[in-house]
């Protein structure tokens, strides 16, 4: 049928509109999508970004999308509350005050239980990243392009006190007192004051990082900032630079003063100053493998400290002795598989040398990196010359050149000098078919070391120019070392090697492996694996197999002691680069053992696992990978933290009317939600009480807005019973019943 121009007119008219309304429904689905999205990630942040306590008993930690955690006794148990939507960068409290920084230049005020919550604005619309009081009235914050403000009435009103500061961001401030104060920001910046803020004088901190956090204790400063910078100065000195050894980022300071500090950060570490360790090598035993984004020791046995990732906020009661989680956290360790495959047999993971992000791992002879810290990954080059590697590194003083031990026939040692896209044979000889045959000297990374089987005839090959030539040092001593599974280099000290050897034995040597001598007797089949630390020459760990044991030498190698009876058979291993208390071993078989308090007891960690252990790497404590010879698998670490109460905004629409609503589910055994509506702002209180009317906890007491709020209640603390939970608000009250049946 043919339309005539009315017709076709009449219809283009009515399929415009109904392409318009089409439009609006679309438009207005993922408009509400978008509000949804909105108030869904409102109510769930992920962990923290700073931790305070007003005194020891009374904690209170703050982050992302207004999450707030309290607890009344000493962070034993913890209670959830959200104050607005935006994120909170820093809490700082006196005597009974707390104040929070928000973003958009908000401040809030609350007391240090769980109190009305006052919002003030410091006139600013810049996001403030540290807040800090020197007494109930005094008080200063700083923040985005170079805002600093002060505070002379409790935080009520703020003026501004930048003069003399660049338009940086401002990541932290600190006072010791009233007048002298120091701020500290990206790109090295640092200003100190001793007029409370009215000038500035620029401090040349000898550093482009980004100086993260700042503590100006009585007898002078700390700073710590990205790639484990940490600068100090007494009072009547210099600025120190000191060599942390790690290139995990520093985020949080406390302590008594320069020469007693604790600094945290990485994927988890705690570490300290005391007892002259200048480099702050005091390593605290603590959980956490994630992030530390604060630390806060209340006097020198209490202290907290929180991570961006999770809710499990750690606790110490014995000034860093130890450590612990919260009551009823548990932790869930599984191992996630990736993308490399193949066939693997020694340990082919490597570290970029600069970029701490990046990762390689050889499986038969195809060479892949990460960029991510090994969440995705990407072949890259093709090792042309033999079929399965053993040993590879990437060398630090020129990132084109990679070093690998291929099996091939004979065995050899290959060289690249184009990033992997060609390849050299450097040695042609035999090496055993199980081992890491390769060893890069960390000292001197222009030397590298080549210990192939006896079978050959001769003895261990050293390189001293970045692997293009090696030579034969000295033949084994009189054929003591059989068959050599690895190598290991001593850190700062590159006359001292040790070879696992088969059989299970260990030896040492003290010029550079000329002469060898026995450290540890046989006790099994060999020693496929070793590890040691930057952090300590005395500490060493090894594997053997078959055998279920791990060693370890406190004493620099001269005696070794059994340090673990795992099940199945050992294999891979690696020391954490950031914190010595944590060590993974592989194993024969779809196991992995870790420990985290410094071999003081492994714990089995093998969910998710297919395939045998061959190579270890952990950079920090949160990026843990596990070479298994058939694939590549990452450790994901989750947390699961039980609060007693949950408040969390069900919906920021205004409701028409107050309500309280029927807990459910009800009865309960413990959770149970509650849920009531508030068509105006104010403070409200919402308790509960027993049969004979005692009160038996305290859900919410303060301001709020208008607007839908839910509780979660876990009663695990109370018997079984009738209670009664009450709201109270300006212009209603409210009582329900409850049923707890355990």
């Amino acid at each position: 049928m043919q339309l005539n121009p009315i017709e076709i007119n009449l219809l283009k008219l009515f399929l415009n509109k109904q392409i318009i309304q089409m439009k609006k429904l679309i438009t207005g689905f993922f408009a509400a999508l978008f509000i949804i999205s909105i108030q869904f990630s409102n109510v769930y942040s992920q962990g923290f970004n700073s931790i305070v306590s007003p005194d020891g008993i009374h904690v209170i930690a703050v982050g992302d999308n207004g999450l707030v955690f309290r607890s009344i006794n000493s962070g034993n148990s913890w209670s959830s509350y959200v104050i607005n939507s935006e994120d909170l960068s820093s809490v700082s409290s006196f005597g009974n005050d707390v104040w929070i920084a928000g973003e958009a230049g908000n401040v809030y005020k609350t007391g240090k239980t769980n109190s009305a919550v006052s919002t003030y604005n410091t006139g600013s619309a810049e996001n403030i990243n540290s807040i800090v009081f020197t007494d109930n009235e005094t008080g200063y914050l700083c923040g985005d392009n170079g805002i600093i403000y002060k505070s002379v009435n409790g935080g009520v009103t703020w003026s501004v006190k930048n003069t003399g500061i660049a338009n940086v961001k401002l990541n932290s401030i600190s006072f010791t007192d009233a007048l002298k104060g120091i701020v500290v920001g990206d790109q090295g910046q640092a200003y100190i004051t001793v007029d409370g803020g009215t000038t500035w004088m620029t401090e040349s901190m000898g550093t482009t990082r980004n100086l993260l956090k700042v503590k100006y204790f009585s007898d002078g400063i700390v700073i710590t900032g990205e790639y484990g910078v940490i600068i100090s100065k007494e009072n009547s000195g210099v600025w120190n630079n000191i060599v942390t050894r790690t290139n995990s980022d520093i985020r949080g300071i406390t302590g008594a003063g320069v020469s007693d500090a604790a600094v945290c950060g990485g994927g988890g570490f705690i570490r300290n100053n005391k007892n002259g360790s200048a480099n702050y090598f005091n390593f605290e035993i603590n959980p956490m493998m994630a992030d530390l984004t604060d630390i806060f020791y209340y006097d020198n046995l209490k202290g907290f400290a929180v991570s961006s990732l999770n809710k499990a906020i750690i606790r110490t009661t014995n000034g860093g002795v130890s450590w612990d989680l919260p009551s009823g956290t548990s932790v869930s360790q599984t191992w996630s598989q990736k993308t490399p495959g193949g066939s693997g047999i020694g340990n082919t993971l490597c570290m970029h040398p600069t970029d701490r992000n990046s990762t390689f791992v050889v499986y038969g002879n195809k060479v892949y990196v990460s960029r991510d810290k090994g969440n995705t990954w990407n072949q890259i080059a093709t090792v042309s010359i033999g079929s399965r590697a053993h040993s590879f590194y990437v060398s630090p003083v020129d990132t084109n050149i990679w070093m690998c031990a291929m099996q091939s026939s004979p065995d050899k040692v290959v060289r690249s000098t184009d990033y992997g896209q060609t390849w050299n044979t450097i040695l042609s000889m035999d090496f055993t078919t199980y081992g890491q045959p390769l060893e890069m000297d960390q000292n001197d990374p222009t030397n590298y070391y080549f210990v192939p089987s006896n079978s050959q005839g001769s003895g261990m090959y050293r390189s001293t120019d970045n692997g293009a030539t090696f030579n034969l040092i000295a033949p084994y001593n009189n054929s003591a070392i059989g068959s050599p599974c690895d190598i290991i280099v001593m850190w700062d000290n590159s006359d001292v090697l040790f070879i696992g050897d088969d059989g299970a034995d260990i030896y040492k040597t003290t010029n550079r492996g000329v002469n060898w001598y026995l450290v540890k007797p046989g006790s099994s089949s060999e020693i496929p694996s070793m590890c040691n630390s930057v952090f300590d020459q005395n500490i060493c760990y090894a594997t053997s197999w078959s055998s279920s044991q791990v060693f370890r030498t406190v004493n620099r190698g001269e005696t070794w002691n059994i340090t673990s009876n795992n099940s199945g058979s050992g294999w891979g291993s690696d020391l954490c680069r950031e914190d010595p208390t944590v060590v993974l071993t592989g194993n024969y078989g779809s196991q992995s053992y870790l420990t985290t308090n410094g071999g003081a007891n492994f714990f089995n960690v093998n969910s998710g696992l297919s395939g045998a252990g061959a190579g270890i790497l952990v950079p920090d404590r949160s990026y843990l990978l596990n070479m298994q010879t058939g694939s590549l698998y990452k450790m994901v670490i989750t947390y699961s933290v039980i609060t007693n109460v949950n408040e969390n905004t069900a919906s920021t629409l205004i409701p028409e009317k107050f309500e309280l609503y029927q807990n459910y589910p009800n009865p309960f055994n413990p959770v149970t939600n509650i849920k009531f509506s508030l068509p105006e702002n104010g403070n409200i209180s919402l308790k509960i009480f027993d049969k004979l009317g005692k009160e038996v906890e305290n859900l919410a007491d303060g301001y709020r807005n208008a607007g839908t709020y839910e509780i979660n209640f876990d009663a695990s603390g109370l018997s079984s019973g009738v209670y009664f939970y009450k709201i109270v608000t300006n212009n209603f009250i409210s009582t329900k019943k409850m049923v707890l049946v355990k």
